[in-house]
């Protein structure tokens, strides 16, 4: 009998596996058609059915305006680190504002600096643990917008409430907390989001974008990345990636079935204090974020100490992963471990993972 695997990886992450099985039943023969979802045309009838299927159940979800458009793109997160500031600079010359709290922002206003002069609204730290109070924030008012990423996956940093930016457009990267909480799509001129966390394989990156900000593309935007012309055919100027949309529609169904973001958001409330409650009673694990922005999702743990033990986490991670528990090892820029409790990720796995912490505490803690 296979051992059972609980999946704490941070991207691709776990899939539901009622997911994983519908799609396995209906791989060789999708919907009748006699051919798998991967052989169908992405301008047939049968995948047509899949993409508005799709967007209509995240409109469901988040309760998206009718003033957005939904688009399904390539590219990943990184490829909109460029497709932002191409398709949102205002002017020859755009300035952009960036809330840099983690890998993941730095790396989006590094990107976008090529397109634009970047504000940094605060000086980087010495290490992301924490965001400043906005009342230390350097706001540009001539600003196409203002990005952050809502949660550092790597630095588990998480931002929770959306900064107040007047009416300067606000973009966020949701990649890594899309879907566990209920969010106001109207306080957003963008939103992009990787499926490959909590949605879905990777492969396909959801964009929600204001129509009014359409009419801004530069002139120097590449065509698969202009919003534009992928709102105007419905995701499919090229050959959209069809199986991970067909995945993530899948997983859309799931969400709604386990009743919705409501449901979402109070199970990764429960998964995270069932870990983070377990680090603040003990002296052998170290939580080394502000606990005003400790990630829900991704939750870095230090053993020992603030400092560390990378041979005690080594055989951590060793030891776990001989026990079913995989991906925890933290990044490698940063080292530690790293616990992703995404959306398929169960209360029991996570209970799993309490328990294995408890027990290795007992035979390693002085």
């Amino acid at each position: 009998m296979a051992q059972h695997i609980s999946c704490f990886n941070p991207g691709p992450a776990k899939i539901p596996a009622s997911v994983l099985k519908k799609a396995q039943d209906e791989f060789l023969n999708f919907r009748g058609t006699g051919m798998s979802v991967v052989e169908i045309s992405h301008r047939s009838k049968d995948f047509a059915k899949v993409n508005s299927e799709c967007e209509e159940r995240l409109r469901k979800i988040l309760d998206i305006p009718s003033n957005y458009k939904v688009l399904f793109m390539q590219g990943g997160g990184t490829g909109q680190f460029a497709a932002l500031p191409l398709n949102l600079g205002r002017g020859e010359n755009p300035t952009f504002d960036y809330i840099v709290s983690g890998t993941w922002s730095v790396k989006a206003a590094k990107e976008a600096e090529k397109y634009g002069k970047v504000n940094y609204v605060f000086p980087k730290p010495a290490k992301f643990t924490t965001v400043p109070s906005q009342d230390t924030w350097t706001l540009d008012s001539n600003a196409s917008y203002v990005y952050y990423c809502a949660n550092e996956t790597v630095h588990g940093v998480e931002m929770v409430n959306p900064p107040d930016t007047g009416s300067v457009p606000l973009v966020c990267d949701m990649s890594s907390n899309f879907l566990t909480r209920k969010v106001d799509v109207s306080k957003y001129g963008a939103i992009v989001a990787g499926a490959q966390k909590n949605f879905g394989a990777p492969g396909v990156t959801v964009v929600i974008v204001r129509d009014d900000l359409l009419d801004l593309t530069s002139p120097k935007c590449p065509i698969v990345l202009d919003y534009k012309t992928t709102a105007a055919n419905s995701s499919c100027y090229n050959t959209p990636p069809t199986f991970c949309i067909y995945m993530i529609n899948l997983v859309f169904e799931w969400i709604q079935e386990q009743g919705g973001l409501e449901a979402m958001e109070q199970n990764s409330s429960v998964k995270s204090r069932i870990i983070y409650n377990l680090i603040d009673q003990s002296d052998f694990y170290w939580s080394p974020v502000d606990p005003l922005y400790r990630s829900r999702v991704n939750i870095p743990i230090l053993l020992g100490s603030l400092e560390g033990n990378k041979d005690l986490e080594a055989l951590f991670v060793e030891r776990a992963t001989a026990a079913g528990l995989i991906g925890l090892k933290g990044h490698r820029s940063v080292g530690g471990l790293r616990a992703s409790l995404y959306n398929a990720v169960t209360v029991e796995d996570t209970e799993r993972l309490a328990k294995f912490m408890t027990d290795f505490q007992k035979e390693h803690s002085k």
